[in-house]
């Protein structure tokens, strides 16, 4: 049994401060609940906040009228942190006070001029989103992030966020034309450029407008030669109040300059007006291979000098991280592996422009110098040409990121000295001195960075569980930023200061107090994301310190270290916020996108889950003692069950449940996230504790019977179909169990299909009497519940197809594969399912005879959830175009076939977690002369029986519309397939459209070849 767990409230101030705003007319959601607190105390560093509410402003009018209460002399110890995507390493967004997120309802691109070449945008649009949009147009907005497909434009601003690339495109800032900001009081400031004429009259008000324009420009003013004398000639210069570009080279005075980097400490950003560039049409990327990682920086020297678009740089550990990770197989054949002489270093050199031709010969040219030059020693190069290529490596490089996180065991790289900056001539030697700073601490590291900027990203590896590893970040903190001062450089080079701004009175020396006044005039009262950059002049309250604010790893190790190692796929999650992805074409996490709610998103879960265990050892709850007794303890524990249920107990675990049940248990995040959190592993495990303590509804019992009754009732169908079909019954089901457009048994004759085709039951016996000969012809197919009673055409195609290939058909004896129960949380009766599956399996496994299972996300769990119960061996069970690949091989292709183009919208399982497989659809395709294109789509919404539990119906449609919708409407020649049955159930349900699977497809392709035939 697992205890009851109180949920916790905010502080009277701030349930006062709440109630005002709910008085004075705020619209957006206001959240109190501990697990949206919860999901919003971290990250992306090591640092964990807990805060005391969140507010969603749904636009400006919101952010002001949040602005003037929280001015109101009752509130002004109230504590506000704006936030964004929420991926900052050094804690920039994390707060103690409330967290005002810009980014669920404030994300409209609101206009975009492309004669003059900007965009006006809220700044919750999504950087990537921005792109998509301006894509049509020929344009993008250039500052590049390796978390582009989840940072916000309000935090690209707040952090003057720049990547790769900045050495030719400059930072955020430099992009900047207007911003539209609300300032403590609620007054709305807008700013950007501004002549003499319009400063003289901004320093004329007599409002905080005027005091922030009197204070920044007396600043500049007065201490222009400081200004110039201190601020380092960088790149990517000082980021957070950044004086030394408060005049541009034109003369005019630029408030933005000092909002730019800002970290929200200054006001609420909403809205910004934004310089857009023509899209290079042209791209090529030089990959060099070194033997040695201070080879490639050392090279970057040279490189340097012949004026690429970037340099990027990746050492060996974040290369064969890479190597193992989904986005590899795009990627391979661009860093050939020598046994002899390993890789250890890379460098990415882009050369792009309108030109081909151009761009062409700067890379011959390029390439001739690197064949000349012996100062460095090189293994190697290869060219990835075209803006295709050039992506997907790209996408490998962004990954680097993330990938850092997925390394074994608890001693893992952390972000807190990670993106230091110096001049791009003195990298190698500082680098070599950071080296051997950590190499004396005995630490490992993982370095990857922008080589033409001088900014190398290094994350030592600690496990912060450890204290005395814990400890370190303090010692090596303060010799990093001695580091990076002796060398001309920056401590934070890119990713803002944060929580790391105690070293800002160093770097700033007697420039600090004009910082300090900036922010007086700005928040008098030091209520805007307090403790970070600056304290207002004066003020009596500190910077934040590195070492005491609350690292993550203090609360992580009150878990039980036995607790921990089990849920690795959870408690392991970084914060890298990769789940966040914006693009609805892309698979991952389609709650996070329907919803945008955080805890609807892997990096919620996985942090409910965390708070939840650390929660239940308090209590004194061992989370592994196994359930006793059995059915008798279930019968007995029932009155308790019904009234803890009944009985409507506050407790954490709802809250937990809740984030649990909105999961579509897609496994997209297991395949995608780069530190490969698993949320339907860990979500089948805390329902199978949960209801230990409270009841389960009937839906979950019927879905998963399911496997187990469809084969009783598909000998009878009418007694399914009818009651099933009924209106009545249909309401019934909806509103008492829960349960919505139940899918009918299939009347289609499949007794005849096995007849015609000569199918035989595949039994060991059987198998045992064929030659070799016969074995290598034969292939034994597995049923599933899904395809084969409710979709029976498609199970009946696949055989008519193997026998036209002159294949002899066996078919397994059908035994329930278990996903249903495994998804509920039935985990005891899915390993007794899946172990008695696995043994009959097995016994048809020993003749070299190939299994093959039709539908995806069926077929995966016996390659990835049965291999992780101890002790059951499973043979490998083929993905149907797995084995058709090398089957129709001898199938010949004839001209009298009519040409016929397909597209393939897959099924995300099998997208993300096998994606190699996936992609063979094309090799089959291809190998029958036929056109197949794989169209980028996110998840359908079904996914199993997700889309028909009633409480998930409107997320399932919101899912489907979001992308697989518009892949429907668009206009296309090429007949859309699908290969997940969820998919093509959707579709029929929502689209009024029956996709076939490819296997009909090929089937009427070959069925239509007379030499086949």
């Amino acid at each position: 049994m697992i205890a009851r767990i109180p949920t916790t409230a905010p502080a009277a101030p701030y349930i006062a401060f709440l109630d005002a705003l709910r008085a004075a007319g705020f619209r957006g959601e206001i959240a109190q609940d501990h697990a949206s607190r919860t999901v919003l105390a971290t990250d992306n560093s090591i640092y964990q906040r807990f805060p005391q509410s969140a507010v969603f402003p749904v636009d400006a009018d919101d952010v002001q009228t949040l602005a003037r209460v929280v001015s109101e002399p009752a509130h002004q110890g109230v504590r506000l942190s704006p936030r964004g995507g929420g991926t900052g390493t050094n804690g920039q967004s994390l707060t103690d006070g409330v967290v005002v997120d810009l980014s669920r309802h404030m994300n409209k691109i609101l206009e975009i001029n492309v004669e003059e070449r900007w965009v006006r945008v809220q700044s919750g649009v999504v950087k990537d989103q921005l792109n998509a949009a301006l894509k049509p147009h020929g344009l993008f907005f250039a500052p590049e992030l390796s978390t582009s497909n989840r940072a916000t434009i309000g935090g690209m601003i707040n952090t003057d966020a720049s990547g790769q690339g900045s050495c030719t495109y400059g930072k955020t800032r430099d992009h900047v034309l207007a911003l539209d900001s609300i300032l403590l009081g609620g007054e709305r400031l807008r700013s950007g450029p501004v002549d003499e004429v319009t400063l003289a009259l901004e320093l004329g008000r007599q409002d905080r407008i005027g005091d922030v324009y009197r204070c920044a420009e007396g600043i500049h003013r007065e201490k222009a030669e400081l200004i110039e004398a201190r601020f380092p000639k960088l790149n990517r210069c000082l980021t957070g109040y950044d004086l030394a570009h408060l005049r541009e080279p034109d003369g005019r005075f630029n408030l933005n300059s000092v909002l730019c980097g800002a970290e929200g400490s200054l006001g609420f950003i909403v809205e910004a007006k934004l310089n857009v560039l023509p899209i290079p049409k042209y791209s090529v990327l030089v990959n060099i291979r070194y033997a040695g990682f201070m080879d490639a920086l050392r090279d970057a020297r040279a490189l340097i000098t012949m004026t690429p678009l970037s340099i990027e740089t990746v050492d060996s550990k974040v290369l064969l991280l890479a190597m193992k990770d989904i986005v590899w197989h795009g990627v391979a054949e661009y860093f050939p592996q020598e046994s002899e002489r390993p890789t250890l270093g890379i460098n990415l050199v882009e050369f792009s422009g309108d030109e081909a031709e151009e761009v062409d010969a700067r890379v011959t040219a390029f390439i001739d110098y690197l064949q000349r030059d012996t100062s460095v020693e090189r293994l190697g190069h290869t060219l990835a040409v075209g803006n295709a290529a050039v992506t997907r490596i790209y996408a490998m490089r962004k990954r680097a990121v993330g990938l850092l996180g997925n390394v074994n065991g608890e001693v893992r790289p952390q972000p807190f000295v990670e993106d230091t900056a110096v001049p791009p001539e003195n990298l190698a030697d500082f680098i070599a001195e950071f080296r051997a700073l950590l190499d004396g601490h005995g630490l490992a590291y993982g370095m990857f960075g922008h080589v033409d900027a001088g900014v190398l990203h290094v994350r030592p590896a600690l496990d912060m569980k450890d204290p005395a590893q814990a400890a370190m970040v303090r010692p090596i903190s303060d010799a990093v930023a001695e580091l990076t001062q002796r060398y001309g450089g920056l401590l934070w080079g890119e990713h803002g200061k944060g929580v790391r701004s105690e070293y800002a009175p160093a770097f700033f020396g007697e420039l600090y107090p004009s910082l300090q006044a900036l922010k007086r005039a700005f928040d008098p009262h030091n209520q805007l994301n307090p403790g970070k950059i600056a304290t207002p002049l004066e003020s009596a309250e500190p910077l934040l310190k590195i070492d005491e604010v609350t690292f993550r790893g203090e609360l992580d190790r009150q878990i039980d270290e036995r607790v921990w190692q089990s849920y690795g796929t959870a408690v392991h999650c970084n914060g890298n916020g990769a789940c966040y992805n914006f693009d609805p074409d892309d698979a991952m996490c389609p709650s996070w996108k329907a919803t945008r709610e955080r805890i609807h998103s892997p990096k919620g879960r996985a942090s409910l889950l965390r708070e939840w265990l650390r929660l239940q050892g308090q209590a004194g709850v061992d989370v592994l003692a196994p359930a006793v007794g059995g059915p008798v303890n279930f019968l007995r524990s029932l009155p308790t069950r019904w009234r803890n249920t009944r009985g409507g107990q506050d407790d954490f675990s709802h809250d937990v449940y809740d984030a649990m049940a909105g999961c579509l248990a897609c496994k997209s995040c297991a395949g995608q996230c780069p530190v490969k959190v698993n949320v339907p592993e860990f979500r089948s495990r805390f329902l199978e504790l949960y209801h230990r303590r409270y009841l389960r509804p009937l839906r979950d019992y019927l879905i998963g019977s399911l496997e187990f009754t469809l084969p009783l009732f598909a000998h009878v169908p009418w007694l399914y179909n009818a009651p099933m079909g009924s209106s009545g019954v249909s309401k019934l089901m909806a509103e008492h169990i829960g349960m919505v457009d139940s899918p009918l048994i299939n009347p289609f004759d499949f007794k005849e299909t096995c007849r015609r085709w000569n199918v035989i039951t595949a039994t060991p016996k059987a198998l045992a009497k064929l030659d070799s000969e016969q074995r290598k012809k034969g292939v034994i197919l597995v049923q599933d519940a899904f395809t084969r009673y409710f979709e029976t055409p498609v199970f009946a195609a696949f055989i008519e197809l193997a026998s036209r290939a002159g294949f002899q058909v066996y078919l397994a004896p059908y035994s329930p594969n278990g996903k249903p129960l495994q998804v509920q949380g039935f985990l005891g009766a899915f390993t007794r399912t899946a172990r008695r599956t696995a043994s009959r399996l097995q016994a048809l496994a020993g003749f070299d005879i190939p299994l093959v299972g039709l539908d995806p996300a069926m077929t995966l769990v016996y390659r990835q959830e049965y291999r992780k119960i101890p002790g059951l061996e499973c043979p490998e069970v083929l993905l149907p175009q797995e084995w058709l690949v090398k089957a129709l091989q001898a199938l010949p292709v004839t001209a009298e076939a009519a040409p016929q183009a397909y597209r393939l919208l897959g099924h995300c399982t099998e997208k993300t977690n096998a994606a190699p497989s996936a992609a063979l659809w094309n090799d089959v395709f291809e190998g029958a002369g036929l056109a197949l294109a794989s169209q980028a789509t996110g998840c359908c919404g079904m996914s199993g029986t997700y889309g028909h539990e009633a409480r998930n119906l409107p997320t399932s449609k919101v899912i489907f519309e979001q992308s697989w919708a518009r892949a429907l409407t668009v206009e296309n020649e090429a007949e859309p397939l699908a290969t997940g049955y969820s998919c093509r159930s959707q579709t029929s349900r929502f689209h009024n459209a029956k996709l076939r699977h490819p296997i009909q497809a090929l089937l009427d392709h070959y069925r239509a070849s007379a030499s086949v035939i």
